[in-house]
């Protein structure tokens, strides 16, 4: 019982860690566009219009640190009105993030080093975000509670991708070359990284699997982001 609360705690902590990167850099972001000392290359994609890139760095690093809380079946278990109130929060920052993320790649101009194979999945993956959250909170108020766990899984999944991205940016580069299309494809792996692991999770949960039930229907388990 210990070993098994003390991987339950690793799995959020593994998450956290991998969303440092891209909450690092959202934070440097802010201060940069508050005036503060470029610590990061400037965008001068953003400075007409900032609001979409403020309200996108916000609701993300919301919807990442509480989000990997919700991957603790115990911690759900003995806090129920926490998390129901995280739910609630998660599934409105989860949809600002990823409401956001459209907005910006389609009226943002594109990335330097970036092709069409990126800005499509980014609205591909945009929009798949926000159906998953949605579905996840409606599977849930109708009392299917293993529905609206895998559903925000995967919605979790599609939103920490930018961390991954961290990683499988450099790897590609170094396999694949940096090419525009070898950009695309190494960050474009990231998605399809963790939706796997996703589906791997969603099939091995961690302790009992979730039941079935109407009175399990007020939890909002929202266990997920960002425009990478």
């Amino acid at each position: 019982m210990a070993r098994h609360r003390k991987v339950s705690w690793l799995i959020p902590a593994g998450l956290l860690t991998l969303c440092v990167i891209p909450m690092l850099a959202g934070v440097l972001r802010l201060i940069q566009l508050a005036g503060g000392p470029e610590q990061i290359p400037a965008d001068d994609r953003f400075a007409s219009f900032p609001l979409p890139l403020i309200l996108h760095i916000v609701a993300a690093c919301i919807y990442l640190i509480l989000g990997a809380f919700q991957f603790v079946p115990r911690f759900r278990r003995n806090h129920p009105g926490w998390h129901r109130i995280a739910g609630r929060v998660l599934a409105a920052a989860g949809l600002i993030v990823a409401g956001s993320a459209i907005w910006m790649t389609l009226f943002y101009a594109m990335k330097p080093g970036t092709g069409t194979l990126l800005y499509v999945l980014r609205l591909v993956f945009g929009l798949a975000m926000a159906v998953c959250i949605i579905l996840g909170v409606t599977t849930v108020r109708r009392g299917d509670v293993g529905a609206h766990r895998a559903w925000m899984i995967r919605a979790y999944a599609i939103g920490i991708a930018a961390g991954t991205q961290a990683f499988t940016g450099g790897i590609g580069g170094a396999l694949i070359g940096t090419s525009t299309l070898g950009r695309d494809l190494a960050m474009s792996s990231a998605w399809v990284i963790n939706l796997a692991v996703a589906q791997w999770v969603i099939l091995h949960p961690l302790g009992p699997a979730p039941s079935r039930r109407s009175d399990d229907s007020a939890e909002l388990t929202v266990h997920s982001g960002a425009r990478s």
